[in-house]
């Protein structure tokens, strides 16, 4: 069980939604209007297990809800919801900090998938502190340690593992990988992401156990918490 709010301006949807993730015992909030949810957000952004927010809204859209939510070092996972079925709009919400993304129209059983998945994710997002099994990247010293020792990350080996680690268990083609990490003007091709996906292997993958971050094939990686 969970406290959740919904960021929708369409009523009858955010109801819907709020009566379907009630059955699952869980306690919804929901919002109406980006500058509303601004100021609630920011009184209480301890407050919720997971936000949902509309890209789309009147007064603050869930771009700039989600930026400055992280911004003030929210935690909570956030699920943006969208009509547009764009990349740009994807790679957009992920940069400010969304933990997924669900484009309408959809399902309500993929919506509770999606929402199970996110409250089960083990990785811990506090301070700019960034845990899965028994590795820690801190992202505002921008250092990544190991059963307690220091890791040392090339600037892109460490932004693509901060990525992944901010999105575990999603898989990620090549192409949304350099569209997310790399510079728009990037040279940078498929052999660039195996060769860096190697060395952070080499690096903080150990003997006998599953690598970290995982081939999914024909579809890309995945980190595997």
């Amino acid at each position: 069980m969970a406290n959740i709010l919904i960021v929708e301006d369409e009523a009858d949807l955010a109801l819907l939604v709020s009566r379907w993730l009630e059955r699952d015992k869980h306690n919804v909030e929901i919002i109406h209007h980006g500058d509303e949810a601004m100021s609630e957000l920011r009184a209480n952004k301890n407050k919720y297990g997971l936000v949902i927010l509309d890209v789309m809204l009147p007064g603050k859209n869930g771009i700039d809800l989600c930026r400055m939510f992280r911004s003030e070092k929210g935690t909570a996972p956030v699920l943006m919801l969208t009509a547009k079925d764009s990349i740009d709009d994807k790679e957009i919400g992920f940069k400010v900090g969304a933990d997924d993304y669900l484009t309408k129209p959809f399902h309500l059983k993929e919506l509770s998938a999606r929402v199970e998945a996110l409250l089960r994710r083990p990785v811990l997002l506090t301070k700019g502190q960034l845990s899965v099994r028994d590795i820690n990247l801190d992202a505002v010293e921008r250092k990544v340690t190991k059963a307690g020792r220091q890791v040392h990350l090339s600037p892109k080996e460490f932004s693509l593992l901060e990525f992944l680690m901010k999105h575990p268990g999603q898989v990620f083609s090549a192409e949304d990988l350099i569209s997310s990490v790399w510079e728009p003007d990037s040279d940078a091709m498929n052999d660039t992401i195996r060769g860096h996906v190697n060395r952070l292997r080499k690096k903080l993958d150990e003997k006998g156990t599953p690598s970290l971050i995982v081939n999914v094939y024909g579809f890309g990686y995945k980190l595997d918490p």
